[in-house]
C-alpha cells in the first residue's frame, strides 16, 4: 500500500514536472529568424540583424546573398558575434534550470584566415628544418581547429592548408627516402600529415606534384605495407585522390615502384581490411590499368597475370553497389587487351555476373557491363554467344535500350543484339523476373 502511494507521488510530480517544462516559452528575441529555435551562437550581420551562426551560414552556404528578414541584398558577410544577447541568453538558460533548460555553452570563437595564414608558415619553416615535434603540433592544431567548426574547415582549405601539408609531407618523405619505414624516425608525422590530408586533399597542382613525386609515393607505399591499419587507409585513400587528377607522371611513378602490384592484389584478396581499403585499392587498379599513359598496359598485363580478373569476379559476387561500380570498371579494362579476355573465357562466373549485374548496379555499372559483354562476344567464339543468350543477355540488351543509357552503351547493346539475334533459334534464354515491368525512364 505504502510502495503505491509512493509510486502514484511520484507520478503526480513527474506530470507536474513536465507542465513545468512546457509553460517556459522562448523570449521571440532569443530565437533564430531561420530556425525559429534558441541561439546558441548569436551573431550580427551587416544589415544589423541576429542570426544563429549555423543557421544563417547554411543560408550563405546554399547560395544566398540576401539577409533572410530583409531581403536585402549583403555586402559585407563578415559575421560579429553579438556576446551580449548570447549573455543574456545564458542567464535566461539559468533561471529556467528549474524547468529543464539547459545552458547554452559559451561558443568557440571561429579562427581567421590571419591565424591559418601564421600556423601555415610555422608548418613550411619548421618542415624545411625537418622538425618534426614542431611539425606534429602544427599539424594538430589543423585538425583540431577543422573539426570544431565547418566554418573552420572551409578557412583553413581556402587559405591553403591542404598545399602546405602536402608540402610538408614532400619534405618528410624526400628526407627519409633510405630508410625504411619500420626505422624511419620521420614516420609519426608522416602518419599525421596524410591523416590531415585525408579530409582535406588539396586540388592545386603544385600540391599533387609534391604528393606524386618519387619519395612521397615510395612513403605512401611503404605505408601500404606496414601493419597499422590507419596508416594503410590514409595512404590507399591519399593515393586514390592523387590519381584520379590523371596526371601521367605520377601514374608512372607509382607503376615503378616495385611490388606495387602485389599489395593492391593483397588489399583485394584479403578483405579483411574494410571496404574503404577495398574500394579505394579498386579504384587505384583502375587507375593504373585504364589511361592512356604508357605504363598503362604494362600494368594491365601484369595484373592479369596475377589472377586480378578472377578475383575482381569474386568480388563482384556479393559486394555492395559501389563496390560493384568499382569491380566492373575493373574488369572492362582487362577486358580491352587479349589475354583479359582470356582469363574471362577461362572464368564460368564472367559471363553470368556481367548479365546478372546490367540494371543492377548503376547506370555507370550497366555501361562497364554493356562494355565487357560486348567485348567477350565481339571477340569471342560461338559458345560466348551462345552462354550469353542462355542467361538472358538479349532480353537485359532490350531492358538497357529501354530505360535510356549514352550513346557509346546504346551503340555497343545494338550491335550485341545483332550479333545474338541468329543464334536465338532453338536456345533456351532465362528472363529476370526483377524486370517484367521495368518501363522506359522519362
Amino acid at each position: 500500500m505504502v510502495m503505491g502511494w509512493r509510486i502514484l507521488r511520484r507520478g503526480k510530480k513527474k506530470k507536474m514536472q513536465q507542465r513545468k517544462v512546457e509553460e517556459v516559452v522562448t523570449p521571440n528575441h532569443f530565437r533564430c529568424p531561420i530556425s525559429l529555435e534558441l541561439m546558441k551562437d548569436p551573431v550580427t550581420l551587416c544589415t544589423g540583424i541576429t542570426y544563429d551562426r549555423h543557421s544563417i551560414e547554411t543560408w550563405f552556404d546554399q547560395g544566398s546573398f540576401t539577409c533572410p528578414l530583409t531581403n536585402h541584398i549583403v555586402s559585407n558577410f563578415d559575421l560579429i558575434p553579438n556576446h551580449t544577447l548570447r549573455i543574456i541568453i545564458q542567464d535566461w538558460c539559468v533561471e529556467n534550470q528549474h524547468s529543464g533548460v539547459q545552458r547554452i555553452p559559451t561558443p568557440r570563437v571561429p579562427i581567421t584566415p590571419i591565424q591559418v595564414h601564421q600556423l601555415l608558415l610555422l608548418l613550411h619553416a619548421k618542415a624545411s628544418r625537418l622538425d618534426q615535434h614542431a611539425c606534429l603540433e602544427s599539424v594538430h592544431n589543423i585538425q583540431r581547429w577543422a573539426a570544431e567548426s565547418k566554418r573552420n574547415m572551409r578557412c583553413i582549405v581556402e587559405n591553403g592548408a591542404p598545399t602546405a601539408l602536402a608540402s610538408a609531407f614532400h619534405a618528410f618523405a624526400n628526407a627519409s627516402v633510405s630508410d625504411s619505414m619500420e626505422n624511419n624516425v620521420y614516420v609519426s608525422v608522416l602518419h599525421q600529415i596524410l591523416s590531415a590530408l585525408n579530409s582535406m586533399f588539396p586540388t592545386e597542382f603544385e600540391a599533387h606534384n609534391h604528393l606524386g613525386s618519387p619519395p612521397s609515393l615510395r612513403c605512401m607505399v611503404s605505408f601500404l605495407r606496414r601493419q597499422d591499419l590507419s596508416g594503410k587507409e590514409n595512404s590507399i585513400v591519399a593515393l586514390k585522390d592523387l590519381l584520379s587528377f590523371g596526371h601521367h607522371q605520377h601514374l608512372e611513378a607509382l607503376a615503378q615502384i616495385e611490388g606495387i602490384n602485389q599489395l593492391l592484389l593483397e588489399f583485394l584478396n584479403q578483405r579483411i581490411y574494410g571496404p574503404t581499403i577495398v574500394k579505394a585499392s579498386l579504384a587505384v587498379v583502375w587507375y593504373l590499368v585504364s589511361s592512356s599513359s604508357p605504363c598503362s598496359h604494362k600494368m594491365r598485363l601484369k595484373f592479369i597475370e596475377l589472377g586480378m580478373v578472377s578475383l575482381v569476379l569474386d568480388i563482384l559476387v556479393d559486394s555492395e553497389k559501389s563496390l560493384c561500380e568499382n569491380g566492373l570498371a575493373v574488369l572492362d579494362s582487362l577486358c580491352a587487351c587479349e589475354e583479359g579476355r582470356e582469363k574471362a573465357y577461362g572464368n564460368a562466373l564472367a559471363i553470368p555476373l556481367l548479365v546478372k549485374k546490367l540494371l543492377r548496379v548503376s547506370s555507370l555499372g550497366s555501361d562497364y557491363c554493356v562494355s565487357s559483354i560486348w567485348k567477350l562476344c565481339k571477340f569471342g567464339e560461338e559458345m560466348v554467344l551462345l552462354e550469353a543468350l542462355h542467361v538472358g543477355a538479349f532480353q537485359k540488351l532490350l531492358l538497357v535500350l529501354q530505360v535510356g543509357c549514352g550513346d557509346e552503351t546504346k551503340e555497343k547493346a545494338t550491335e550485341l543484339l545483332k550479333l545474338l539475334n541468329p543464334y536465338r533459334d532453338g536456345a533456351i534464354e532465362c528472363i529476370d523476373s526483377d524486370f517484367k515491368n521495368l518501363k522506359r525512364s522519362i
